[in-house]
């Protein structure tokens, strides 16, 4: 039995960068399995190097097998397909745009974090011994509830 793409001409980026990130992930997993096996595999066992060799390229062709398979059957094949279809309608901002509103999300979170900051000063100096006045020595009497 003849491994066939299903609908080939369609989802090509999706389907190539869901696979990329699937490879990383068993690259990873076999590195991870390799550790494993050369920590723990005796340094008498003949065949150390092949079993520490052998094992993780196994666990990678796994993972890769897997992925093939199940990316192409059909309900995940037309999901990333509508998932490429839908990301080429996006409305995708220029980076003046992005610069922008990135700016002001900034500058807003400055401001707001002056604002809370002063106002617990306040409130804290307020309800507890006072609060010292800055540039001044003096300090602004509290109610000494804490």
């Amino acid at each position: 039995m003849a491994l066939q793409i299903y609908k080939p001409g369609q989802g090509r980026y999706v389907r190539l960068g869901t696979a990329g990130v699937a490879g990383l992930v068993g690259l990873l997993l076999a590195y991870y399995v390799y550790t494993l096996l050369a920590a723990h595999l005796s340094e008498d066992f003949a065949y150390k190097v092949y079993v520490a060799y052998a094992v993780p390229a196994l666990v990678f062709a796994g993972i890769a097998l897997l992925v093939a398979r199940y990316l192409n059957q059909p309900r995940a094949a037309d999901f990333l397909i509508a998932t490429e279809s839908e990301m080429k309608k996006v409305s995708w901002s220029s980076k003046a745009e992005v610069v922008g509103s990135t700016l002001v999300v900034i500058v807003t979170v400055v401001i707001l974090a002056a604002f809370i900051f002063v106002v617990d000063y306040l409130v804290s100096g307020t309800l507890g011994d006072g609060c010292p006045i800055p540039w001044t020595g003096l300090r602004a009497p509290g109610l000494g509830l804490w």
